[in-house]
């Protein structure tokens, strides 16, 4: 009933002219465009991010229901492809796009995101190569952190790093901080055309947390308890896979970030052919889509959902061609359209940029957001892989 509802508030419209306030042009190569762009929505309120506890039965956690007869089988399913002498990969990514059982969740992250190899027998000989490879670096370059050259950098970090789900009792401990300040700052100055952007320190927690999953229950779990080889192969795979996720949209993060403004661009785009109310809503209270959805393309929808969601979405993401940097575009026109109706009853600017920023997904689980992924598959089928049947 919710998707058929959805379906009948979509109506495929005509784009109208742009906005005719501060900035007609998102691809104008200057950082200061989009400070200045965003400056009406700095005294607005930023939504917390909820804690992991709520809604725990989604991922099978202890204490959740046993599994059905269905979660066995595609268990089952899982483990038999994993097992494979050479993982069809493919196939795996067919049966990770509905979600990942939270068993295997960790070696199917590594697998899907190209940081393991689909031949079993060499995986343990990559993992000990690429986790000593990381630690090579921390040798080398980690104590310049205080250098010249790299100390912005690193206070940057150093200052975003407790701000990371604030809320989540695992981020606050200080050897997770410490973890997460060596892996931003070794990324940081081995890309030196983007360094460090604020957001990405968003990035390393969905694999942080499903990479402690392996070895704990990470509910208010003690780090520092871990053995240090386990929390150094943590750290290593977080950076690795992170990495392997940041090749594909490095362009949001080099200066004035171009993916960004051409994705809040596309979305733009998008909104104004399947739903021209809400894009005209937005015109007439002068509210721009970079005011709003520039977190949602800079953090990845992060700060607008719970984590223990986020996980779910990067599932479909990592089984996806191309899902963080082309399918998440369709996530974030599906999750617009989801608030239609709180949207078109707001009837100021700054009740409508309240609401944009803090909507209430605090209670989302699996259910939503397979709920958000089908109608995002269901645009992308419509607008992207048959674009001529939609032209204006």
């Amino acid at each position: 009933n919710r998707g058929a509802r959805r379906a009948r508030d979509i109506r495929a419209g005509s784009t109208g002219t742009k906005n005719a306030t501060h900035h007609r042009q998102y691809n104008k190569n200057s950082s200061a465009h989009i400070r200045s762009t965003l400056q009406k929505q700095q005294s607005l309120p930023v939504r917390p991010i909820i804690p992991l506890v709520a809604r725990m039965s989604d991922q099978n956690a202890s204490g959740a229901p046993p599994m059905t007869v269905r979660e066995k089988s595609r268990l089952d399913k899982f483990k038999q492809l994993l097992a494979s002498p050479n993982t069809d990969l493919e196939e795996l990514r067919k049966h990770s796009w509905s979600g990942i059982p939270r068993e295997v969740r960790p070696i199917t992250w590594r697998l899907l995101s190209g940081y393991l190899p689909a031949n079993k027998e060499r995986r343990e000989l990559v993992l000990k190569r690429k986790r000593d490879e990381y630690f090579g670096f921390i040798e080398q370059y980690y104590h310049s952190r205080t250098d010249e050259h790299y100390k912005d950098t690193y206070r940057q970090i150093h200052i975003d790093i407790p701000r990371t789900n604030p809320l989540i009792p695992l981020f606050q401990q200080p050897v997770v901080q410490e973890v997460f300040e060596r892996i931003l700052f070794i990324w940081a100055i081995r890309h030196p055309a983007s360094g460090y952007v604020q957001g990405i320190n968003d990035l390393v927690t969905p694999f942080f947390v499903v990479f402690l999953s392996e070895f704990v229950n990470v509910e208010n779990f003690e780090v520092a308890a871990l053995p240090l080889d386990t929390r150094r192969n943590i750290e290593a795979d977080s950076f690795w896979c992170m990495s392997k996720l940041l090749d594909g949209i490095q362009d949001n993060y080099t200066f004035a970030q171009p993916g960004i403004q051409n994705k809040v661009k596309a979305l733009e785009e998008l909104v104004s052919r399947i739903d021209e109310d809400i894009h005209n809503h937005f015109k007439r209270y002068e509210v721009e889509y970079l005011q709003f959805a520039f977190r949602w393309m800079n953090n990845l929808l992060m700060r607008e959902l719970p984590l223990r969601c986020t996980i779910r979405l990067w599932d479909t993401y990592q089984a996806e061609a191309e899902g963080f940097s082309h399918f998440h575009l369709y996530v974030c026109s599906a999750f617009l359209i989801e608030w239609r109706k709180e949207i078109l009853s707001m009837v100021d600017f700054q009740g409508l940029l309240m609401l944009l920023q803090n909507l209430p997904t605090i209670h989302w689980g699996n259910e939503e957001v397979g709920l958000l992924l089908a109608e995002a598959y269901r645009l992308k089928y419509m607008f992207a892989d048959a674009p001529s049947h939609y032209k204006r």
